[in-house]
C-alpha cells in the first residue's frame, strides 16, 4: 500500500511511488540512456568538479562547464542524446500531464560522499509546468529552502522509489542533497542514489 502523500513547502512528495519491480525497470532503461551518452563529471563555471555525474535524455540535456548552466541539444562528447525511455515518460503523464511531454530528462548519479549544494531550477522559458523527480537506490537527505536565498530551510530523507512533483509556488524554490546514505538500499548493486529531473525546457 502506498503511504499517504506529504507536503514540503509545496513540494508534493510521494513516498514509495514507484514498487521495487518498477524500481529495477527503470534501472534497466537508464542502463541504456548511459550507454549511449556516458555519465559525465561536470565542472561549475568557476572551474571546480561538482561531485554528482551527469547525463540526459530527451531533445535537450542539461550541462555545466566553464561557460555556464544550461541545456544543449548535444552531449559534451557530441553525440544526440537518446531518447527518454516510455516508462519514465509514463511517470510524466500520470503525475503531471499528458498534453506536453517533458523536453529533458537530467540523470544525476551521486556515489559515495556526493551532494548538491542549494539551488534553483530556472533555466527553462516556461515555470508554469513542473519539475518531476524522482529518486532510485540510495537514500538522499533532500533540504528544501525558499524562493530567494538565505533564511530557513527544511529536510527530508527521500528513499528509492519516491517521487517530488516541483509545482506552483513551490516551482523555484532552492533545493539540493546534502549527503547520501551510502548502500542504505541493494537497487544499485555497487551503491548509490540516481535522480531523475524531468522539465520541459521551451
Amino acid at each position: 500500500m502506498a503511504e499517504p502523500e506529504l507536503n514540503l513547502r509545496g513540494l508534493r512528495i510521494l513516498p514509495g511511488r514507484i514498487e521495487r519491480a518498477a524500481q529495477e525497470a527503470l534501472v534497466a532503461d537508464l542502463r541504456d540512456v548511459v550507454r549511449a551518452a556516458p555519465f559525465v563529471a561536470p565542472e561549475t563555471r568557476f572551474g571546480r568538479k561538482m561531485s554528482v555525474r551527469m547525463t540526459s535524455a530527451g531533445r535537450y540535456g542539461w550541462v555545466s562547464d566553464r561557460s555556464g548552466y544550461r541545456y544543449a541539444r548535444r552531449h559534451p562528447e557530441g553525440m544526440d542524446w537518446p531518447a527518454i525511455p516510455d516508462r519514465v515518460l509514463a511517470l510524466w503523464r500520470d503525475l503531471v500531464s499528458d498534453a506536453r511531454d517533458p523536453d529533458c530528462c537530467l540523470v544525476n548519479y551521486y556515489g559515495e560522499g556526493a551532494r548538491m549544494g542549494l539551488h534553483q531550477d530556472r533555466d527553462e522559458a516556461d515555470f508554469t509546468w513542473p519539475v518531476l523527480s524522482v529518486s532510485l537506490g540510495d537514500e538522499g537527505l533532500l533540504r528544501v529552502g525558499n524562493a530567494t536565498r538565505g533564511g530557513r530551510t527544511e529536510s527530508i530523507w527521500l528513499r528509492s522509489g519516491d517521487v517530488v512533483v516541483m509545482g506552483g509556488d513551490a516551482r523555484l524554490v532552492h533545493h539540493g542533497v546534502d549527503r547520501i546514505k551510502f548502500r542504505s538500499s541493494t537497487l544499485l548493486p555497487q551503491g548509490g542514489r540516481i535522480n531523475l529531473t524531468l522539465r520541459v525546457v521551451d
